[in-house]
Formats: structure tokens, C-alpha cells, sequence
């Protein structure tokens, strides 16, 4: 099986979610996740929300990787999207209550992603959600490690990796 793990660096101004939306749409496209896909727009939204938050909560610079499934049949079928920012504070969900404009992309994030949660990662931390893309009754597959699932694919995950 194979991995593709792209990264990107992303400014701490959010015009550059923007940005991160187009190179993430490029990099779905070239993993074989078509636009008109349903899980493209959601993995967008949700890249969307977690850049939007590590650049305005932080106002610091982020990094945006996204972990995607392979070309061949049998490559994973979940992707992980993870945005990693220098603030050590955890992420808080917050309930946006009716003209509220903000306080809703963590909640948007547990309801659209498969799995989500965060990690320290040197000084700062890192955020992440899965999406899968098979049947809801097929094994999820494992990354860094981590198994989600009966599916450990540690052991046989070639992966290739990309940074911009």
C-alpha cells in the first residue's frame, strides 16, 4: 500500500486559508479524489476550518499535511488531514449560539470527520481529523502508528512525501 504525505506551509494571515484550499484541492485531484467528489468538499470545509483556526487563534504561521490514500486498489481509503501551529494551548470546542459568527469549526470538525483530536508536537500542538472514504463497515486503517480499527498497515505503507 501507499501513503502520499504532503505538506504545506501557511502563513499566519488568513488570506492564506484561501491559499491552502486551492493546493489542497490540487493535491485531492492528483490522489485520485475528483472535486465533485462529496468527500472532497468535506475534507476542503474541514482544511478550511482547522487553517482558519491555527491562524487566527494563534496568529502564528501553521503547517497543513495531508496524509493520502495511493493509487492502487488496495491503498488506505482514509485521509488525515493535521495542521500543526507553535501555541501549546489546546484546542476548546465551543457552542456558537444563533447570529454568533464564530465558535463553530470545532463543532463543524467532530461532525464531518470520522475521527478528529490533537496532540503536542514540539512546542505548539497538532490538530487532526480522518476522513474515510470506504463502506462504514470496512476496517479504517492506521497511520503514525496509531491503529483505528481491526487494520494495522504499518508494515506495509510505502509512502512518498511532498513539502511546500
Amino acid at each position: 500500500m501507499q501513503v502520499l504525505h504532503v505538506q504545506l506551509e501557511v502563513g499566519a494571515d488568513p488570506a492564506e486559508v484561501g491559499r491552502a484550499r486551492r493546493w489542497a484541492r490540487s493535491r485531492l485531484a492528483g490522489s485520485g479524489i475528483e472535486a465533485d467528489e462529496p468527500v472532497a468538499e468535506t475534507l476542503i470545509l474541514l482544511i478550511s476550518e482547522l487553517v482558519t483556526n491555527a491562524v487566527v487563534h494563534t496568529g502564528c504561521p501553521a503547517v497543513l499535511r495531508m496524509l493520502l490514500p495511493g493509487v492502487p486498489e488496495d491503498a488506505p481509503r482514509t485521509v488525515r488531514v493535521e495542521v500543526a501551529d507553535t501555541s501549546a494551548r489546546p484546542p476548546k470546542q465551543r457552542h456558537a449560539d444563533g447570529d454568533d459568527t464564530n465558535g463553530r469549526g470545532l463543532e463543524l470538525v467532530s461532525g464531518l470527520a470520522d475521527r478528529w483530536g490533537w496532540q503536542p508536537e514540539g512546542a505548539g500542538k497538532s490538530i487532526w481529523c480522518e476522513v474515510d472514504r470506504c463502506d462504514p463497515d470496512a476496517p479504517a486503517v492506521a497511520f503514525d502508528g496509531v491503529s483505528y480499527g481491526d487494520l494495522d498497515v504499518d508494515a506495509d505503507v510505502d509512502t512518498a512525501y511532498e513539502a511546500v
